[in-house]
């Protein structure tokens, strides 16, 4: 009996979850072919139907990676600063799907890096994180909340701060939890709110 349209579509499914499953468990640099068919219970033959090779994995697997962190639920707030905040607490580990989406970015990093046309394309995906900061830290200093000065340098600041803590909190879970990312976070935006001639010069003389 053929197959329908219906039953490759449920089998690529399967597949997708498969490359997920294992990408989650394992990391970016433990996706292979023979893992992906043990996970799905399949031999590696029939996965050629889908990638005649590593690359072709490799490609699916960063679109799979992008749908889902997209897919994502997004927190709702206000505009200016609430916004920037709620935007930052999305990017970072503090439930099981952001954890396992965070591990599998982290840890397609080195394939990135080895990789020039990866290598670009990772750059554009974090140059479109820092505008959409940038955009927010704008608005939130229109609304008196940030002190005056570049919103991309800003952004670019605040990108670096949470991928560094991203980072942290997926080495050292048991330092890092949920509650202590969010109040590094917010101690952070509190040092963003105060000018920074208002800090005082604590240098010795």
């Amino acid at each position: 009996m053929p197959r329908t349209k219906g039953d490759h579509e449920s089998r690529r499914r399967d597949v997708s979850e498969a490359v997920w499953h294992v990408m989650a468990a394992r990391g970016f640099t433990g996706l292979t072919l023979r893992a992906v068919a043990a996970e799905l219970g399949a031999s590696t033959g029939l996965l050629t139907h889908y990638f005649p090779n590593k690359n072709a994995l490799v490609e699916y697997a960063l679109d799979l990676l992008e749908q889902r962190t997209a897919a994502r639920p997004r927190r709702e707030a206000g505009p200016g600063l609430a916004s920037l905040r709620a935007a930052l607490l999305d990017i970072l580990p503090l439930t099981r799907a952001a954890t396992d989406s965070n591990r599998i970015w982290v840890s397609s990093w080195g394939a990135a890096l080895a990789d020039p046309d990866l290598t670009d394309d990772y750059a554009g995906k974090y140059a479109r994180s820092r505008a959409n900061l940038s955009q927010r830290v704008a608005v939130a200093q229109e609304l008196g909340e940030l002190p005056q000065g570049d919103p991309d340098r800003i952004a670019a600041g605040a990108h670096a701060f949470i991928l560094g803590l991203v980072v942290q909190a997926l080495l050292d879970p048991a330092a890092f939890p949920p509650d202590h990312q969010t109040a590094l976070l917010d101690d952070y935006l509190t040092a963003l709110t105060t000018p920074a001639d208002s800090r005082g010069d604590t240098r010795r003389p």
